[in-house]
């Protein structure tokens, strides 16, 4: 289950004896696991007695012991066992190099389906993993079947705003339109979203205001360092066609070590998303609905839909054909940096 479920999961009844969490991300997966500690030892002090914790999984007749072993001093044994590999996939290349590994593998994944299947009542095994794990097998179905399962996916652009919800709701606080919509162009200009660094930035935002709903500039001054910000100033820049100011900014990516190809990648969706409000906008799509239509924030489609309307869709369209030249360019070692510069150029003053 994901992770809203599965943490609404732990407030209700009582919690079975087994719990996977494995995925992509891995905030939710340590938030999951303090979770669960909370609930099976809500007393911090009965975890030095309570807990084994394993930070790489363990021989099995070592695991076997910890899972078996009956409690003296407290009610509960909780076994966590973090990097749990006998839930993951093979690697074929692996399996090539050591044709015995996947038959051992398999032994000791048959072993821990048999401990699992007769835990102790006192009993509780939390297995964590950060890497999707296989379905297939034979233990990950056990666990399935009588345990609890978290899958923590990694968050996309377009799926960060649930998560952005949840947690300003348990922070107290609230962010005006202008701020979100600076959050979501930043995350949207992400190569690999980190919900952790995400949290303490926020958290910092907390510290660094009083107020009860963040501002755009309040945003600006916590996520200044980071290079997506520069890149969403040249969005903006060339959105406006100040093209000097874009110039500018394009230097400052390439000086911050923002790759060719990711800024050819923003470029490239940033002139393809004029192109398409453009269209709409000629249909008769109204400003307003324009995010609804391109499945945006309706700030952020509303504001982009401004910046189209100074565009001819001549000049789009022959900017994209410049920047589909340039990726074949660069790959092809035939030209570099300057090839941006000219999009940027051709935008601005065509």
């Amino acid at each position: 289950m994901n992770y809203a479920d599965f943490m609404a999961s732990l407030a209700r009844g009582e919690l079975p004896h087994v719990f996977l969490l494995a995925g992509e991300e891995p905030y939710y997966i340590v938030r999951a696991e303090e979770a669960i500690l909370r609930r099976l030892l809500p007393d911090e002090s009965e975890r030095a007695d309570a807990l084994v914790r394993y930070e790489e999984m363990p021989p099995m007749p070592a695991l076997a012991e910890s899972l078996e072993t009956i409690p003296f001093f407290t009610e509960k044994n909780v076994v966590l066992v973090h990097g749990a590999s006998l839930f993951g996939g093979g690697k074929k290349k692996e399996a090539a190099e050591a044709p015995d590994a996947p038959a051992q593998k398999d032994t000791n994944a048959d072993a821990l389906c048999e401990l699992l299947a007769d835990l102790p009542l006192s009993t509780y095994a939390v297995f964590t993993l950060h890497a999707k794990p296989d379905k297939r097998k034979k233990i990950y179905k056990a666990v399935e079947k009588s345990g609890r399962i978290l899958e923590s996916e990694a968050l996309r652009p377009w799926t960060i705003e649930p998560w952005l919800n949840a947690r300003l709701r348990e922070m107290g606080r609230a962010m005006h339109p202008r701020a979100r919509a600076f959050f979501l162009n930043i995350t949207g200009m992400m190569q690999t979203i980190s919900l952790e660094f995400l949290d303490r930035q926020l958290e910092k935002l907390a510290l660094y205001t009083d107020e009860k709903t963040f501002t755009e500039d309040d945003l600006r001054a916590a996520f200044s360092e980071m290079p997506e910000v520069s890149v969403f100033a040249l969005m903006d820049a060339v959105n406006a066609r100040d093209c000097a100011r874009a110039l500018t900014l394009l230097a400052r990516c390439m000086a911050d070590g923002v790759h060719f190809t990711v800024l050819l990648a923003l470029l490239t969706r940033n002139t393809r998303q004029l192109w398409q409000a453009k269209r709409l906008l000629g249909r008769g799509t109204p400003l307003r609905g324009l995010g609804a239509a391109m499945k945006l924030n309706p700030f952020i489609g509303e504001k982009l839909g401004r910046s189209a309307q100074g565009f001819r869709e001549s000049t789009l369209k022959s900017v994209m054909l410049v920047l589909a030249d340039a990726d074949y360019l660069m790959k092809t070692g035939q030209a570099g940096e300057e090839l941006l510069e000219d999009a940027v150029i051709r935008l601005c003053k065509s």
